[in-house]
This record gives structure tokens, C-alpha cells and sequence, in this order.
């Protein structure tokens, strides 16, 4: 019997989950919450076999950062990352926390159960690249940091100096966002993006040395 824990802040989606893990013969629903941050002291509490945990919940609050903290301190917990977005960089992100496996919920209730069997199973399951937006194909590492960050609001020399180049170089950068995009200036593309759920405002994970 796996045991899985859920975090999901939207409670219909929750509700859903919980439903279909708990029919299942193979896979009991050891606990839930609707908070990233809790997931885990959740964790070590219940000491669940898999973790399905979705990429933002309850005020922005980034499920990657506590999947990441539950994969240095309790590597036997399979971790399954989440997400309704087509947001571009959670793939790359997802892949650096060395999550098991990463799910659109989007794919259906089916295909979430291949996901946690497999996983289980020790095959970690991503989408292909076929799935993954054209979006994320068009620009370089540098350039999506950039969106990033000027998603947040953040001015250019403090992206220059939070990427360690400089501001005549992020001027660079984002003149080729412009022309890949299309757009005539970044504060628009930066609008689009959001509001198309290409990008998710957050700070960048850090990563252990």
C-alpha cells in the first residue's frame, strides 16, 4: 500500500485527489494541506512512501522549494511536483530539486495514476518535449532569468547585479527578448507573460553547493 500525501490549495482539485487515491487498491491518502510550507514537517510526521505536491499554493507559496528541502532530508519519499500552469521554467526547476516526477493537472485522473505507479515503480516521469511550450524553446537561460525578474518588478541594475553581469549586457538581453517576442517593450511582454501563465513571478530556488 503507498501511502501519499497531497498538497493542493484549490479544494475542488484537493477533493478530487483525495477521491481517486482512496479507491485505489494499491494507495491510501496518509494526510493533506493546502500549504507548501507545511508539507515537510508533514513529512516526518506520517513518513508517507510519495508526495504529491502541487508547484503554488496558498499565497504564492512555492511548493518546488519545500519539494526541494524533502528531497535533501528524506530521500526515500518519492516526490511528485504538480502544476495548471504552462509556466516555462518549472520543468528546468523541477529537474535541479531532483523531483521523481512532474504532472500537468491538466492530464486527467488516469494518467495521474500511471504517474504515482510508475514513480513507485523508480521511473521518474516528465513530459516529453513535445509538451513543453515553444515558448520555453525560444529563449536562452540568461534571457528567461531576465523575465523572471522583470516579472517581479525588478529594475535592471538589479538584475545585473543578481546575475553578476552587466547592465549594458541586460540592456542586450532584453533588446533579443524583444525581437524574439515581438513585442516593443518589456513592461508589455512581462504583462503578456503573466497573464498567459508563462511565467509565475517568484524569486529563483537557490540550489545546494
Amino acid at each position: 500500500m503507498v501511502k501519499i500525501i497531497i498538497v493542493e490549495d484549490q479544494i475542488l482539485m484537493r477533493d478530487l485527489l483525495k477521491e481517486h487515491i482512496g479507491k485505489q487498491s494499491d494507495m491510501e491518502v496518509a494526510g493533506v494541506t493546502d500549504d507548501a510550507s507545511k508539507a515537510p514537517q508533514l513529512c516526518a510526521e506520517l513518513k508517507p512512501d510519495l508526495i504529491l505536491i502541487d508547484i503554488v499554493t496558498k499565497a504564492g507559496c512555492s511548493g518546488l522549494q519545500y519539494a526541494k528541502q524533502i528531497r535533501e532530508k528524506m530521500p526515500d519519499i518519492k516526490v511528485i511536483v504538480m502544476t495548471s500552469y504552462p509556466e516555462i521554467t518549472f520543468i528546468e526547476e523541477a529537474m535541479k530539486i531532483k523531483a521523481h516526477s512532474y504532472l500537468h493537472k491538466s492530464s486527467g485522473i488516469d494518467h495521474l495514476l500511471y504517474v504515482i505507479r510508475s514513480t513507485m515503480k523508480g521511473s521518474g516521469i516528465y513530459p516529453s518535449p513535445a509538451d513543453i511550450s515553444p515558448f520555453a524553446q525560444v529563449f536562452t537561460e540568461k534571457e528567461l532569468a531576465i523575465i523572471n525578474y522583470v516579472c517581479q518588478g525588478t529594475v535592471r541594475g538589479e538584475i545585473a547585479k543578481n546575475l553578476g553581469i552587466s547592465e549594458s549586457m541586460v540592456k542586450q538581453h532584453i533588446t533579443s527578448i524583444l525581437d524574439k517576442s515581438g513585442f516593443d517593450s518589456i513592461s508589455k511582454f512581462a504583462i503578456y507573460a503573466v497573464s498567459q501563465g508563462l511565467i509565475v513571478p517568484k524569486s529563483p530556488i537557490q540550489m545546494s553547493k
